[in-house]
């Protein structure tokens, strides 16, 4: 069994699940900066050891600079009982580095850098614009490799010279490459590693991530929870129930459009506040895709 501890050159630590909390909107797709503080403390009060605000979940590219900017101040005002931890990433290092110094101002615990996308980037180009991001802050920075939204996937020789970048404790990774991730655990134990994707869960704990990404944690924080600290507590068997379980979840809200499920989800919960719709051209469920999606839920016993 691996340990879900975080790597030697983490200051936070970061560990444990961290959802990538939505930006919640309007009726109007105007941000709703309330109930996105809201969502972020539903998560922390089900027992989330983290936060991850402006991920692909947030809706980060939708949003204008000032908008991104104030949902930083935002979850970084509501939450201080677990590192909040946003993305700043952007196709430019020039912005980039601008968005990772207001959240290292703001407050915010440490940064979370995407590759930058958009543009082909070798590996030069990317330890160049990693090393920017650590030199203008002073806050732990992590990279973000999602290379089926970027288009730019990161090559082992690559992250070796990122990993000697002071300032860089750690990679969230949702390439679901598990091979590519084995690698890259292995070679940088000194590293926090975080699997993106509810279909790894557990395996990427077994191979020696300490944190988990979810998405499923965004709507149903309770049952990430309970897996990891199934599995930390040394219950393989539970915790791969649990897996399973996530399986069931994740596969009930893939259904119909792109990223409509935890949104639809939360609306299904008897919740204090309203995430309201994706902003578009993303869209919620129509009501056949909800109505079923409540009804996979109920058959699964989650509120």
């Amino acid at each position: 069994m691996a340990d879900p501890t975080a790597g030697s050159a983490d200051p936070l630590p970061l560990y444990g699940v961290v959802p990538p909390t939505v930006t919640a909107f309007d009726a109007d797709e105007s941000v709703d900066l309330d109930a996105t503080a809201a969502h972020a403390r539903f998560v922390v009060d089900a027992g989330c050891h983290g936060v991850f605000p402006l991920g692909t979940n947030g809706e980060f590219p939708l949003l204008t600079g000032e908008e991104r900017r104030r949902v930083v101040e935002t979850v970084v005002d509501e939450i201080e009982s677990v590192p909040v931890v946003p993305g700043v990433g952007a196709p430019s290092t020039h912005e980039t580095v601008a968005n990772a110094e207001h959240a290292a101002d703001a407050g915010a615990d440490g940064v979370i850098v995407v590759t930058p996308y958009y543009y082909p980037l070798d590996d030069a180009a990317a330890v160049d614009h990693y090393r920017r991001v650590a030199e203008a802050v002073d806050v732990p920075v992590y990279v973000y490799h999602i290379p089926s939204r970027t288009g730019n996937a990161l090559s082992l020789s690559a992250l070796d010279r990122i990993a000697e970048i002071d300032g860089i404790a750690g990679l969230k990774d949702s390439s679901k490459d598990v091979p590519w991730l084995g690698q890259a655990v292995d070679r940088h134990p000194e590293l926090s590693f975080l699997v993106g994707s509810d279909s790894l869960l557990f395996p990427g704990l077994e191979i020696g991530c300490s944190g988990l990404v979810s998405a499923v944690a965004n709507a149903f924080p309770e049952l990430v929870v309970d897996l990891y600290e199934a599995y930390a507590a040394g219950d393989e068997d539970r915790a791969r129930d649990l897996q399973s379980r996530v399986y069931d979840v994740r596969a009930a809200m893939k259904r119909g459009p792109y990223m409509a499920g935890v949104k639809t989800a939360l609306s299904l919960r008897d919740l204090d506040f309203d995430v309201g719709p994706l902003r578009r051209p993303l869209r919620r469920m129509d009501e056949d895709d909800r109505a079923a999606l409540e009804s996979d839920l109920a058959d699964l016993d989650l509120p």
